[in-house]
Parts: structure tokens; sequence; C-alpha cells
């Protein structure tokens, strides 16, 4: 069973190395041979220049594909596991053909395990084990209303001006500035059509509490019935969104202005720009921050409210965003060639004994991680 790493890009190399280093056989395949040697050359010679033809022709059933190539490539690479036998990992966001594979996958007993990174991720980890502890707490009560929310952003360590850094192509960046929101707040669905036009204070329970700006991004409802939430339950808020330092909003207001009605080009010559103005420096630290906190209230009363917080930061292992991506994924590889999670298309685990091993790993990961209980 050969695990068929794909991608050593910034956010692949910890968790790459990882599996190669607890004794799994890993064959490595990049667009640019030679950057996969300067990343893992010292741990292994089975390096070779990505190609999905040359892939099927030595893919074998009961190997693992993983995907840390861009989006594009994670359908056609789970297909190619599907038609082989095998399996497929990926960091990503499940995408609609993605899901399409799940009646396929389950027919095949193959597993597509998608959303087991940082955020989608490590965030689905913590917020089953906040779902898990509500239910068992003398708290639970299904009339109870409920609030939840999960702010993830990656942002430098050493605040800049431009309150931000890129340690990639910004364009992804700008072209998510564009992307609708879908939320609850105050019992109602939240449509946004800009983050701007939705951005909010967030306190962050740090050991040092701290204040970010915080917008919903994506469409956050259908994570309800993911994290186990149940029809007829009274939700007053949930959202899931990005984090970003104070200051953030004014000082990205000329980037707002333009990127709405840019056109491509011209938004490949503003993120050349950014990129030139503000990436990180070699050696640069960067840093991670996530909270996720579900909140019961009834009538009016908090009687449950505890935050999953962690605060991370890149060292000399590594940039907080490279382990914090690929190590959860060369976990989720592990589970599937130990065949604990199910066959189908699926996200980040819900069963309490991953959860567990999943975030005790996390711990050594991160410089912070803690569960705050806000009633104590």
């Amino acid at each position: 069973m050969t695990i068929h790493w794909c991608g050593t890009g910034l956010s692949a190399v910890p968790g790459l190395r990882r599996l190669i280093e607890n004794g799994h056989p890993v064959t490595v395949w990049n667009r640019t041979e030679a950057k996969a040697r300067e990343a893992v050359g010292d741990l292994t010679d089975d390096i070779r220049a990505f190609d999905i033809d040359a892939l099927g022709a030595v893919l074998e059933k009961g190997d693992v594909i993983v995907s840390m190539l861009p989006g594009d490539w994670h359908v056609p690479l789970a297909e190619l596991a599907l038609e082989k036998g095998a399996d497929f990992v990926s960091s990503s966001y499940i995408a609609p053909e993605m899901r399409a594979l799940d009646a396929k996958a389950k027919a095949a007993d193959a597993r597509l395990v998608n959303e087991v990174g940082l955020d989608p991720g490590i965030d689905h980890l913590m917020a089953h084990w906040l779902m898990a502890d509500y239910r068992a707490s003398d708290a639970f009560d299904p009339d109870n209303a409920l609030s939840f929310t999960s702010y993830c952003g990656g942002v430098p360590k050493i605040p800049n001006a431009f309150r931000y850094k890129f340690s990639w192509a910004p364009v992804g960046v700008l072209k998510a500035l564009r992307s609708p929101s879908r939320s609850i707040r105050q019992f109602s669905e939240l449509n946004v059509n800009r983050p701007w036009d939705a951005l909010s204070r967030y306190d962050a329970p740090l050991p040092t509490p701290e204040s970010f700006e915080v917008y919903p991004n994506r469409d956050s409802l259908p994570f309800m019935a993911e994290y186990g939430f149940e029809e007829g339950w009274k939700v007053k808020d949930f959202v899931r969104g990005t984090l970003r330092l104070n200051g953030w909003a004014e000082a990205w207001a000329d980037i707002f202005a333009e990127a709405g009605t840019a056109t491509d080009a011209r938004l490949q010559e503003i993120a050349d720009k950014l990129l030139e103005e503000n990436a990180y420096d070699e050696g640069e630290p960067d840093r991670v921050v996530l909270c996720v906190a579900l909140e019961a209230q009834k009538d009016g009363m908090s009687v449950y409210h505890k935050t999953y917080v962690m605060d991370a930061w890149g060292d000399e292992r590594s940039s907080a965003m490279a382990r914090l991506v690929s190590v959860p994924v060369s976990l989720a590889v592990e589970s599937v060639l130990n065949r604990e999670v199910p066959a189908g298309v699926s996200a980040a685990p819900s069963d309490p004994k991953l959860v567990e091993r999943y975030m005790a790993s996390v711990q050594t990961l991160a410089q912070h991680l803690a569960v705050v209980d806000h009633l104590e």
C-alpha cells in the first residue's frame, strides 16, 4: 500500500515528511521535481514529476492518493483512485463534483476524505468536540437557543501596516473577497455579497485577550447538519468566518473599492503588487488563530458556553500554516489506511476517538491550545 503524495507546495511539507519518517511507503509527485527534492530529498529518492497518466500507470488497489495540488486536480485524482481501487485524501472543501462521487465510493468501499487541513479541518474537529461535550452535559436541552461561531485566520506574527502578509499568490485571497456568504445572525439568515459588508469585532479568549476583525465566508448553513445540529433546534447564530488583525479593513479599503469589479487581468496586477510589497521575509514567522465557540441559552441565560481556542506561529520547524494544514492530512491518510473512517465522501472525522487523537497531535503543532469555559 503506497501513499502517492501529490504536491510539495508551501503548506504540504511537514505532513509529508511525517509520513515518510513514520516508515510509510511514499511516492512523492510534484510538478517541479527539483522543488520536491529540496523539500524531502534528504528522506527519500522516490520523487517523480507529476503526471496523472504516469500516476495511473503505477497506482494499485489499496494505495492512497493525497492531493495537495490546486483544487481543479482533486476530482480527477479522486476519480482515478476509484477506477483503480485506491483511496483519496485532500485538505480542500468538498466540491459538488466530489460530493457526487459518494455513492460510487461507498459501492467500491473506497474512502474519499477531504476537509482535513486547518480550515476546513481542525475547525471541524473542534466543532465535533464541542457538540459532543454539550450533548453530554447537564445543560443539554433541545429547546435551548444555540450560538455557534468559528473564526480562523492566518496573520503576520509581526504586524505590518497592511495588517496582512502573503506566503503565496494573493490572487486567491482577492477572488475570495468577491464570494458571497450565508450565515445565521439573531435567528435570521444573513446573506452578504461582499465580506466587508458584514465586518464585526471578535474578542478572542487567548491567554492575553485580543480583539480581531471577523467576517462570515462561504455558506455556513450546510455545516449545521455536518456538526450534528438537529431539525427544529433554535439557532440564534451560526457562522463560520475569517479572522483578521484589527485595522485590516481600513488598510484594505482601496483593495475593496476595486476588487469587486476588477477584470481578471487587473486583479492579477493588484496581486503582483501586493506580493511585492507584503510578502513574508525569509524566516519571518506567520501566525494562525482559530476560535470555535458554542453557547446554549435557556430563558435568555447562558447554560453552556465554551470556546476551543488555538494560537500558533512559525518557528524553526516550519510555518504555522504548513504544520496545521499538512499534519492533519497525514493523520487522515493513516486513518484511511487503518480503515478507521467510513467508505464514501467525508470530511474531518467526528468519531470521538479520532477527534481526541488528532487534537492531541494539534497540541504539539500549536503554541497554545485550550478549551475555555466561560461559565466557570
